[in-house]
């Protein structure tokens, strides 16, 4: 069985998850310490870095965004980033705006500061970065709002590799309640009905040891 060495928390790793659950593809997880910077993962990704596929051949596939495209073209049903040139373009753009201006201005100021920090041994997180990642986060809701008050999602009429990205993103964040839902009601309605999907119930299973999650981290209806 194809294997994806992982971290819980990971927004990119949980992108990966998401996305071969959504394809009905069966994997297995393996968390990988990166910051341990183990020997046998650097043979298989030399840069020390999680996600890493591993096919059932041995074939390693490094990347977030390069282990989707991979998995698009060779299961390409059902299709996750659009039926046309422009929707995919769409989709893609998207994927870009929340794995890295998301990523820049909120998961690496709240996950990574809260949680890889604590692992790495690396002191006590900065609130000065915790605020701004706090306050960079409204914007970011805002925009889901305004995509999906013109759209069914992110992307266009059906769901994509996009809304999976920025569910990833959000999902990480929420684990630490750092989401203010209830003052963006509409990006709370999208999140909810991907919260609720299948592929969403391993997700929302996960526990860091030590750092429990809110108690509305799970429930569907929140």
């Amino acid at each position: 069985m194809r294997t994806l060495y992982h971290l819980p928390l990971s927004p990119l790793c949980r992108k990966v998850r998401l996305y071969m659950s959504e394809k009905n593809l069966p994997f297995q997880l393996k968390v990988e310490k990166v910051w341990e910077r183990r020997g046998e993962f650097f043979t298989l990704n030399p840069a020390g870095e999680v996600p890493v596929l591993v096919e059932t051949e041995g074939q390693a596939i490094i990347d977030a965004n390069a282990i989707c495209e991979y998995l698009e073209e060779t299961y390409p049903a059902p299709n996750m980033l659009g039926a046309d040139p422009l929707q995919r373009a769409e989709t893609r753009r998207l994927i870009a705006w929340f794995d890295g201006k998301f990523n820049r201005e909120v998961s690496a100021y709240l996950v990574d500061e809260k949680m890889l920090k604590r692992y790495i041994g690396l002191g006590e997180p900065n609130s000065q970065a915790i605020r701004a990642g706090k306050a960079n986060i409204v914007h970011h809701l805002e925009y889901i709002s305004y995509l999906i008050e013109r759209r069914n999602w992110l992307a266009g009429d059906k769901m994509t590799l996009a809304d999976l990205t920025a569910a990833a993103h959000l999902s990480s964040i929420d684990y630490l309640g750092d989401v203010p839902w209830d003052a963006h009601p509409l990006a709370k309605q999208w999140y909810m009905r991907l919260k609720s999907r299948p592929s969403f119930r391993p997700l929302l299973a996960d526990h860091v040891p030590g750092v429990p999650p809110p108690k509305h981290y799970a429930n569907l209806d929140f």
